[in-house]
């Protein structure tokens, strides 16, 4: 039978896998600072608290890693060209003096939406396309069989 951590204990391996700085997250789940440098250090040499620690790091990695059915979705964003891409451009403003003349005109860069290039979107059609197996080339085989000759006599002959 597992044991169950205590609701410090559970604080510590949540604030652990923040930073992993055993002292602090100690201090965050609430022990004493004077010896939160030894508090952290035990606490990640018990066994129960060291398995809670490795399965929350497991748990963070499997969230940060795309599954199948999101590499789809976004495939198929881009696709459509519902994706949006980012992109730079010079915008031009008039400037005025104080009294209201035109003085010129100031050239600064701006973030601009846009949407996915046609090229994005046909990569990713293709990446599709590949996923469903519309793509599979088709090649003609020539396969010649051996030729059996039946020249054996039969025992009767």
């Amino acid at each position: 039978m597992a044991m169950k951590l205590n609701r410090r204990q559970q604080l510590f391996v949540d604030e652990y896998i923040v930073d992993l700085n055993a002292t602090q997250a100690a201090i965050r789940a609430g022990y004493s600072e004077r010896t939160a440098r030894q508090q952290g250090q035990r606490l990640l040499t018990n066994v129960v608290i060291e398995k809670a620690i490795e399965k929350r790091m497991k748990e963070k990695t499997d969230e940060l890693i795309m599954k199948q059915d999101e590499i789809l979705v976004r495939l198929s964003e881009q696709a459509r060209r519902e994706a949006i891409d980012y992109q730079v451009v010079l915008v031009e403003k008039p400037i005025y003096n104080d009294d209201g003349k035109f003085v010129g005109v100031e050239k600064k860069p701006e973030v601009v939406e846009v949407p996915t290039r046609n090229s994005d979107a046909i990569r990713a059609l293709e990446q599709l396309g590949k996923r469903y197996g519309m793509w599979t080339d088709k090649h003609e085989v020539e396969h010649k069989l051996p030729t059996f000759i039946d020249d054996v006599p039969d025992k009767d002959e």
